[in-house]
């Protein structure tokens, strides 16, 4: 992989997280009832992220869960014979919450798709939002995010690398080409 560009820096992805969290709290009227549940593995950094922000903002943080959506993927078959499991960690009942669930790229929708499967299983929430730091486009479900950081229009030879300090030492994300 080549290194195209950086498309966000700490101070963008920290702009990103603060305008998000606003969204979010004007869209659902406060934090009341709001729950946010990352996408392992970049996806729950983030929402730890936005419960801060949230948390500064409105004196209260919203509950936070982390979803593994391994065995829910339509391509399980092909990336491994045993796959990871680094688990689900609710410690609340998701019936009647309204969850933001939270990643890091939107690309075809097939994650996202796998973690409104995975979602369900643990029951009914009120209503499922989804926020993404960056969506690159070339959707092949029929999913938009309510909250996004950045859009970057993108060809399918580009890759959109995500990097968080709690994972990777530094905040950056990255277009690169093959």
């Amino acid at each position: 992989m080549k290194k195209k560009a950086i498309i966000m820096d700490q101070q963008a992805l920290n702009r990103a997280i603060t305008r998000t969290s606003h969204e979010i709290l004007e869209n659902n009227k406060g934090i009341d009832g709001v729950t946010l549940i990352g996408i392992r593995r970049r996806g729950v950094p983030l929402a730890h992220r936005l419960a801060e922000k949230i948390e500064s903002i409105e004196g209260q943080a919203p509950l936070i869960g982390e979803l593994d959506i391994t065995l829910y993927r339509d391509d399980l078959s092909t990336i491994a014979k045993l796959p990871v499991l680094n688990g689900t960690k609710i410690d609340f009942d998701i019936n009647d919450k309204t969850i933001v669930l939270v990643d890091d790229v939107l690309y075809t929708g097939r994650t996202v798709r796998a973690a409104l499967d995975a979602l369900l299983d643990l029951g009914r929430p009120k209503a499922i939002q989804l926020m993404i730091l960056v969506d690159r486009g070339h959707r092949e479900l029929p999913i938009r995010a309510d909250y996004v950081g950045k859009n970057v229009p993108t060809s399918k030879k580009e890759i959109i690398e995500v990097h968080v300090t709690e994972i990777d030492g530094e905040d950056s994300v990255i277009i690169c080409e093959e």
